[in-house]
C-alpha cells in the first residue's frame, strides 16, 4: 500500500466534520432569555420577534419647516414639479394666505385650518387639522403674519403621517438577531424600553501544558509562548461573548480539574487549548476523559479536519457548564475555534444563523489539500467590480497562524479534493473583521 493509500486509509477512520458538529450543536440550548432595558439590550441577542406597540410617526407631522397649507388654497401658485426639493420660479401668480400662528415640535393643542389660512411649522412639529401639505420656507416670501406662497409642491409633501415609517404590529426585528444602535433607536421610537434577550455567553480560556510561558519574552528550548489563551480570548470577544482569559494551568492533574471546576460558577461555556493528544504530556485529556459522577466528562474525537483533526467537548462539574478542547498548536487553535467554538457562542447566545457567511469565490492559484480531510485554509476575499469573487489562498498547513494574520476568509476543500485549480470555483467562509 502506498503512502497516499495509507493516508486516505487512515482519514476514512475519522468523523465526518459534519457529522461531528451536529452532534455538539444537538446537545446545547441558547441561554435562558433576560427582560433587559434598552441601554442594556445593544449587542445581545432577540429571544422573540420584537413587534411596534404604536405606530410612527404617532401623528401626523411636517415633515420640514414650512406653512402647513391646504392644497386646496395653492390652487393659482406656480407649479414646479413633485418635491419641494426642486428649485426655480415659473409662470403664475403667488397665492397669499393669512399666517394665523406658529407651531413648534413641542406643540400639543390641537388645532384646525381654516380656508385661506396656514400655520409657520417647524420639522417635526404637529400637523394643523385640515392641512395636506408644507410648503417650505424658501418657496415663499417668508411673511409673518401673511405669507406669499410662490411656488405649489405636489399634495402631500412635506407631511409625514403617522404610521408612515412604522405601523401597529409590524416586526422591527426578528428572533436571533442581534441587537444593534438603530434597533434601539426603533424600539425606542415606537415606544418599547425592554426587550427580551438572550445574554451574551460567558466564556473562560485556559492554556493546559508545563511547557508554557507568558508573553513578553521569546521562547527557549522546553518552553512555548502561550499565544493561544490571548488570541482565543479575542475570538471569543469577536464573537459576541463576554470572554475571560484565565491564563496558563501546568499539567497536574488535580490542579487542573480543580480549577476548571472553580470556573463552571461564573461561565457558560469554558475553552482549554493543548493536551488533546495522546502523548504522554497530554494530561488534559486524561484528566477529562475520566468519568467521575456529578463531574461531567469529555470525549475526544478524531476529526476529519485539517488544521488539528482532535477535538474535545463534554461537561465539566455539577452544573454541567459545556466544555470544548482545542489543540495546542496555535494556527489549529485557531481554526478549530471558527470551526466548532464560534458556532456554539452563537447558538448559546440564541444568534441565527451560527454559522460564518459563506460565498462563490474564483480561486486565483492552484493548490493541493490532503485527502480524506476538510481543510480551513486562510484566504484573502475580494468583491469584482462586476459581481462575485475571487480568493488568494494564504499561507496553511504548518503556516496556518501567519496566514491568518491576514485573512478575511476561509478556503474550504472537501474530503475528496486533493487539488484545486487556478480558475475553479470555490467555497470560502467570511470572517468577521470589525474596523
Amino acid at each position: 500500500m502506498t503512502a497516499t493509500a495509507d493516508a486516505e486509509a487512515a482519514a476514512n477512520e475519522l468523523k465526518p466534520l459534519a457529522e461531528y458538529l451536529g452532534s455538539v450543536l444537538r446537545r446545547l440550548r441558547p441561554l435562558p432569555p433576560l427582560d433587559l432595558d434598552l441601554t442594556q439590550a445593544h449587542g445581545n441577542t432577540l429571544a422573540t420577534d420584537v413587534l411596534a406597540p404604536h405606530p410612527y410617526p404617532a401623528f401626523d407631522q411636517a415633515a420640514i419647516d414650512g406653512y402647513a397649507a391646504r392644497w386646496e388654497d395653492l390652487g393659482g401658485a406656480g407649479r414646479v414639479g413633485s418635491h419641494p426639493s426642486s428649485f426655480g420660479r415659473v409662470e403664475g401668480r403667488p397665492v397669499r394666505l393669512n399666517v394665523v400662528g406658529d407651531l413648534g415640535a413641542s406643540s400639543w393643542r390641537p388645532v384646525r385650518l381654516s380656508p385661506g389660512t396656514c400655520f409657520s411649522v417647524a420639522a417635526g412639529a404637529p400637523l394643523p387639522i385640515g392641512a395636506d401639505v408644507v410648503v417650505p420656507v424658501h418657496w415663499t416670501d417668508q411673511g409673518m403674519a401673511a405669507v406669499e406662497i410662490l411656488h405649489a409642491p405636489k399634495r402631500g409633501s412635506g407631511v409625514r403621517r403617522a404610521g408612515d415609517e412604522i405601523a401597529v404590529g409590524q416586526v422591527l426585528a426578528p428572533k436571533g438577531a442581534y441587537v444593534t444602535p438603530a434597533m434601539v433607536a426603533t424600539f425606542a421610537a415606537s415606544g418599547i424600553g425592554h426587550v427580551v434577550v438572550r445574554p451574551s455567553p460567558r466564556v473562560v480560556v485556559v492554556a493546559t501544558g508545563d511547557e508554557l510561558v507568558d508573553v513578553g519574552r521569546p521562547s527557549q528550548p522546553g518552553q512555548i509562548v502561550d499565544a493561544n489563551s490571548h488570541a482565543l480570548t479575542a475570538a471569543a470577544v469577536e464573537a459576541g461573548a463576554l470572554a475571560y482569559r484565565i491564563g496558563i494551568c501546568d499539567d497536574d492533574p488535580e490542579g487542573l480539574r480543580g480549577l476548571l471546576e472553580d470556573q463552571t460558577l461564573r461561565a457558560d461555556l469554558i475553552i482549554t487549548t493543548g493536551g488533546t493528544g495522546t502523548g504522554p504530556g497530554d494530561m488534559l485529556r486524561r484528566v477529562l476523559s475520566r468519568r467521575d459522577p456529578g463531574r461531567g466528562a469529555v470525549e475526544f474525537t478524531d476529526v476529519a479536519l485539517c488544521p488539528g483533526s482532535t477535538l474535545g467537548f463534554g461537561t465539566v462539574g455539577g452544573e454541567e457548564v459545556p466544555v470544548i478542547c482545542l489543540p495546542g498548536e496555535p494556527g489549529s487553535a485557531l481554526i478549530g475555534f471558527e470551526v466548532l467554538a464560534h458556532p456554539v457562542i452563537q447558538l448559546l447566545a440564541g444568534a441565527e444563523p451560527v454559522f460564518r457567511p459563506s460565498v462563490k469565490a474564483h480561486l486565483l492559484e492552484t493548490i493541493s489539500s490532503p485527502g480524506g480531510l476538510r481543510e480551513f485554509r486562510p484566504a484573502f476575499v475580494t468583491e469584482r467590480r462586476g459581481g462575485g469573487h475571487t480568493v488568494q489562498p494564504l499561507a496553511g498547513g504548518p503556516y496556518t497562524l501567519s496566514g491568518l494574520a491576514e485573512a478575511n476568509g476561509l478556503l474550504v476543500l472537501g474530503e475528496r479534493v486533493t487539488t484545486a485549480a487556478a480558475g475553479s470555483t470555490v467555497d470560502v467562509l467570511l470572517l468577521d473583521r470589525r474596523r
